[in-house]
């Protein structure tokens, strides 16, 4: 589920940690880990404001002006980390480093990727460096001669003509080069415009030569942008299977190349393995819960069972608050995690349009918690599924991951503890979230097997996530394949699955997302076992410092609370399913 709080607020609020066991304790001045500083900490706090400002300023996709000034950016940023004396820093102080350094390398290879690519397409798109220079122009106001424009603007609807009959007449075009090149017809598209909003009904010149001509060649762009969005899908390794849903899998080369950029030690296939070891844990409890409710071995009764108590249409808010003020109780009376008054009175509920529902058909959260609900306008059987699939039992798991101790509370100290960090990982994001349903399972937080059964069904739901997106990934399965697994091995609604995998190949989320859930969950597990299982930390010093340290791979994290020694070339090495497996 996305977190909605990832924008996060540029003010300080100085906390400093409560009293925390030896493993914290460092002999000399303050190791970071109690002050809301670091030896990164300026270059972390001006390359985020500096980047603003270029982003602001060069604006179009792929031209080469951007292109040069942000590879001298960062290149000029990592000289300036690299002269930090990282030998004298802190634990905490040297994830800083590793993490910008591990960014700044990441954005600098990706312009080289950019400019190759760029290169490859350059022959499509002839007429670019007469419409950047113009744009260039535009910025800072110069004068244009109208007339010329107009001439330019005519030569390029020409030249535009040629290159769309010989792009037409490829009929195999790589991947990578047909996404950039769709790319490059979107920028030189919004460049052109911006130069024709500024000087057009302004300049008399310009309005009375340029309107037409303008109109005209922008129609052309339009069209040839549709042949390469076309093309995209055309070049996709995996086509539409009947199930509207044709997504790009990016294979097993690019997810090992992802994992690694993640702290993620592990290979598509293990992570497979994993799931499918969850997944049997959860078919033994499942068989447990069915057992329990008189239906056998037949879970998929009791499953069908829970469905059936849906709250009537408009009254699942009152439902989301009943849940959340149970879990908010919880957490209280077992005194696991430090919950301030004002995250506890500021979030807040809103309701889901029927357009958002296809592709999220469950909760969404952060400081609003968004309900997935039928609404008046749905078909009749999307209105039965969406209640099926939203009943009191499902719900238990979710309001807290997407409030708190979840998706809320994390925003809530990501904009108080640590800000210059910007270190952003679904791994953490959506790990956090997901163990707090492994720790309250485990803490006897359902109260039936009805509840449990609820419970299960996120947790088949994630092992699912897993296997269905490296297995489409790697090629393996298509959509449809990856829907009927949701609808046979989980008990998903159909209507719900399909949101599901359209959600995760064509929402916009990156390739290792629907993995991170587990994933980071089994990371934060595996830690949990390291220092509370072993008495090193309580419960709320454990979860305290986790988000006081806001976010960032959870390998990190462990590094800085076990203060290892880290090297500037740090690798992941962490197995931390061997170490949290239950």
């Amino acid at each position: 589920m996305v977190a909605t709080f990832l924008m996060k607020s540029r003010f300080t609020t100085l906390f400093l940690f409560a009293s925390l066991p030896a493993v914290f304790a460092q002999p000399t001045p303050p190791n970071g880990l109690a002050r809301q500083t670091s030896d990164v900490h300026h270059l972390l706090t001006n390359y985020e404001a500096d980047r603003g400002s270029l982003s602001r300023f060069y604006t179009i996709e792929n031209s080469p002006e951007r292109r040069e000034r942000f590879r001298t950016f960062h290149t000029d940023y990592l000289r300036q980390l690299q002269q930090l004396d990282f030998d004298r820093m802190s634990t905490d102080s040297r994830v800083d480093y590793v993490l910008f350094q591990r960014n700044l390398k990441k954005e600098i290879q990706a312009l080289a990727d950019e400019e190759r690519e760029v290169n490859q397409t350059k022959a499509w798109f002839p007429f670019a460096d007469k419409i950047y220079a113009l744009e260039k122009l535009r910025r800072r106001g110069t004068p244009l001669v109208a007339e010329q424009v107009a001439a330019d603007l005519n030569a390029i609807g020409k030249e535009i003509g040629v290159v769309r009959k010989a792009v037409e007449k490829t009929e195999k075009i790589d991947p990578a080069q047909a996404r950039r090149a769709e790319g490059t017809a979107k920028g030189l598209q919004s460049a052109l415009k911006s130069v024709f909003t500024f000087y057009n009904a302004y300049d008399p010149q310009f309005s009375w030569w340029v309107p037409d001509p303008y109109r005209k060649t922008d129609s052309l762009l339009t069209a040839y942008t549709a042949l390469f969005t076309k093309k995209v899908r055309e070049a996709a390794p995996t086509k539409d299977d009947g199930s509207g849903i044709a997504g790009i899998a990016v294979g097993r080369e690019e997810l090992l190349r992802q994992l690694q950029f993640e702290m993620i030690p592990y290979s598509p296939e293990e992570l497979i393995d994993i799931a499918n070891r969850e997944f049997a844990w959860c078919d033994r409890e499942l068989l447990k819960a069915s057992q329990e409710m008189g239906f056998g071995t037949d879970w998929k009764a009791a499953q069908e069972k829970v469905k059936t108590t849906a709250v009537p249409a408009g009254r699942q808010p009152e439902l989301i608050l009943r849940l959340y003020n149970e879990s908010i109780a919880f957490l209280k009376q077992k005194d696991l995690v430090t919950i301030p008054p004002i995250a506890e009175e500021t979030w807040r509920m809103n309701m889901m349009t029927p357009a958002r529902q296809k592709v999220a058909p469950f909760f969404l959260g952060g400081e609003s918690i968004l309900i997935s609900y039928p609404t008046s306008t749905m078909e009749h059987e999307d209105k039965l599924m969406s209640m099926r699939g939203n009943n009191p039992h499902f719900s238990r798991a979710t309001v807290h991951h997407e409030l708190i101790a979840g998706h809320h509370l994390q925003g809530f100290m990501n904009n108080r503890y640590k800000t210059y960090r910007h270190f952003d990982t679904p791994f953490w994001t959506e790990g956090w979230a997901l163990y707090w349903e492994m720790i309250l399972w485990d803490m006897k937080f359902p109260q039936s097997p009805e509840d449990r059964i609820g419970m299960l069904f996120w947790r088949m739901h994630r092992c699912a996530r897993i296997i269905f997106s490296l297995n489409y990934h790697l090629g393996k399965w298509s959509p449809q394949q990856c829907i009927d697994f949701l609808v046979d091995r989980v008990g998903h609604e159909r209507a719900n699955a399909e949101g599901e995998v359209r959600r995760s190949f064509v929402g916009g989320y990156p390739p290792l997302y629907q993995l991170a859930y587990m994933t980071g969950g089994f990371q934060f597990y595996g830690l949990k076992k390291e220092l509370v299982d072993s008495k090193k930390m309580t419960y709320k010093q454990f979860h305290d410092a986790i988000l006081q340290l806001n976010a960032m791979p959870v390998e990190l994290i462990r590094a800085i609370l076990t203060n290892q020694k880290l090297s500037r070339d740090f690798k992941t090495s962490w197995r931390f399913y061997e170490t949290g497996v239950k």
